[in-house]
């Protein structure tokens, strides 16, 4: 029997210690959430640095839209020849300027590109810059060679361009300029100011 009263006095001191740490716990919990929200600490941040651009030229339709023209524009800097190519090709490739008229059909963008040792840079172009070109022998010649002089004229290390869609190649865009070689650069189609 004193055995029982003790293992009983045992149990409810156990349960008080219990009943208390839960007390303790919903006190803490209500505090809490009446003190209400925390302040939040604000800290100063550096300004952003801007990000590096270099002038390149790309190339627009002139006026009467048989030549492109070339127009001098801001595009991001990126290191090695590769690199800039992308920004250089993803700059002409994007919506043109208000003042400006694109060869580029609509809803073309840049895949991939790569510059092999002998100079030669392989352009992967969307599906769109065959699907939506408009046709036409010199639509297609602008087209193309508005890749071509974006890329030779900014870039030196480039000699020649292979254009590509959607990761293949193709032998024309618009069935009128063969794209199974590389191209070089042609001024024929590149309008000089002769002021």
């Amino acid at each position: 029997m004193i055995v029982r009263l003790r293992t009983s006095r045992a149990a409810r001191l156990i349960a008080l210690g219990l009943a208390g740490g839960v007390l303790v716990v919903a006190a803490a919990f209500a505090v809490r959430r009446w003190a209400g929200p925390r302040p939040t600490v604000v800290t100063p941040q550096s300004p952003a640095v801007p990000a590096r651009k270099i002038q390149a030229t790309l190339f627009y339709l002139s006026p009467d839209g048989t030549r492109l023209v070339p127009v001098e524009r801001e595009v991001p800097f990126s290191e090695g020849t590769a690199e800039q190519a992308k920004r250089i090709v993803e700059a002409q490739v994007a919506p043109p300027p208000p003042d400006a008229v694109t060869a580029i059909p609509s809803g073309t963008t840049l895949r991939a590109l790569y510059v092999l040792k002998d100079g030669q840079a392989y352009v992967d172009l969307t599906r769109e810059a065959a699907t939506a070109h408009p046709g036409g022998t010199l639509n297609e010649i602008l087209t193309v060679y508005t890749i071509v002089e974006a890329l030779t004229t900014n870039l030196p290390a480039i000699t020649s361009v292979h254009l590509l869609v959607d990761g293949r190649e193709v032998e024309t865009l618009a069935g009128h300029v063969d794209l199974r070689r590389p191209l070089r650069p042609n001024t024929l189609w590149v309008h000089h100011d002769t002021r």
